[in-house]
């Protein structure tokens, strides 16, 4: 079975401590939904190097088992009170793909 992944970019973020509140629940949801952050970048210390119309801003990278466990954590109530709680005044690009075997 293939697996799944949240990629999230955010090429604008006009409040960086802002996110603090989404970031305590979403961590928590993620994890209960069985995802495992691959990339925070460039938050923890990793490095970013960006071609084309590329970002060097925050991006995201989670794993889940498949893409089904991918979509029904995002679906979760606890990761929607999550969304509810980014601020204003960010730009995220946000989507949940397969994986190939």
């Amino acid at each position: 079975m293939a697996k799944g992944y949240w990629v999230s970019v955010y090429p604008a973020i006009s409040d960086p401590e802002g996110l603090t509140a989404y970031d305590k629940l979403a961590g928590p949801a993620v994890q209960a939904g069985g995802g495992r952050v691959l990339s925070l970048l460039p938050s923890r210390g990793g490095r970013v190097v960006a071609h084309e119309a590329g970002t060097t801003q925050r991006v995201v990278l989670i794993e889940f088992d498949s893409f089904e466990q991918a979509v029904a954590a995002y679906e979760s109530e606890a990761y929607q009170k999550a969304l509810v709680a980014l601020p204003d005044g960010f730009e995220r690009d946000f989507r949940i793909i397969e994986g190939i075997d």
